[in-house]
């Protein structure tokens, strides 16, 4: 198969599709204050709000952060709160084909496919990171078996993708791992979600399909900085995160204030952009 060519996103495509995400924040705020669920910028978003006041410039997408609890809820909710004119949830529950192990709302009348997931069967339009934590187990001997799961499932997650970026060996582990029929891969998903959240007050969470920071995989992010909260500023709103975002960031970055070589100040790689 012919590899697709890469979309260059001029420095106006890319703010308009920030407000997209945007837009998209605000909806997510307006349903989780309706249902008194909590919730918190993620990742990069929270990076951008501490550091820029807003996205990190060359950011394409926000991060949300839910505890599984709050991320169960969410979903319950959203099958009726949505605006759906503007709108639609996917994840691997409802979206067939659909191949990551956290959620997405996205922008309906846009497109923003991501190059190298052209074949992927489910709509792709501007979009919003919807991601659940899950408990990492108390007792330390359990803890890298747990994390070689989560290693596990993320790449048996991405595989439809991975074999298309990839080459030899992991080439042909991916080639296997995609054939793994999705009912099955998802039952034990299933599974394993709920035997990590069996003690709903674990000292450390994760998400269970995006890595850690080396050095930190078999650990996670201590429980209480994610559900202390405050307010902070984003693009003009206020938003909720974590209130110790300082150790919470240095945790998952290091320095985070430090701005990034230029080289990696890019965005998602992309062949296709459609707009509003």
């Amino acid at each position: 198969m012919k590899s697709p060519l890469q979309y260059r996103l001029t420095d106006s495509e890319l703010r308009a599709v920030q407000m997209v995400g945007l837009e998209m924040l605000i909806e997510v705020d307006r349903i989780c204050k309706k249902n008194n669920i909590k919730y918190f910028l993620d990742a990069g978003t929270a990076l951008g709000a501490v550091r820029h006041g807003g996205f990190i410039p060359w950011d394409d997408d926000i991060d949300l952060g839910f505890l599984r609890s709050e991320y169960e809820k969410f979903r319950k909710v959203v099958k009726t709160d949505l605006d759906t004119t503007r709108f639609y949830f996917q994840d691997y529950r409802k979206t067939k084909g659909y191949r990551w192990g956290h959620g997405k709302i996205r922008r309906k009348g846009t497109k923003f496919m991501r190059l190298n997931q052209e074949h992927l069967p489910y709509g792709q339009g501007i979009f919003l990171d919807l991601w659940p934590y899950d408990g990492v187990p108390d007792t330390p001997w359990l803890r890298p078996m747990h994390s070689f799961c989560c290693f596990l499932f993320r790449k048996a997650t991405y595989s439809k993708v991975g074999v298309m970026v990839t080459q030899g060996l992991k080439k042909m582990m991916y080639a296997w791992l995609q054939d793994i029929p999705e009912n099955v891969l998802y039952k034990n998903f299933n599974t394993f979600v709920k035997m990590s959240n069996l003690n709903k007050s674990t000292k450390y969470v994760r998400t269970l399909t995006f890595p850690m920071r080396v050095g930190s995989a078999t650990r996670g992010y201590l429980r209480q900085w994610l559900t202390d909260l405050t307010e902070i500023n984003f693009e003009g709103y206020s938003f909720p995160i974590p209130k110790d975002y300082d150790n919470w960031l240095t945790f998952r970055y290091g320095g985070y204030m430090v701005l990034p070589d230029e080289k990696d100040r890019k965005p998602h790689p992309v062949s296709e952009l459609k707009l509003l």
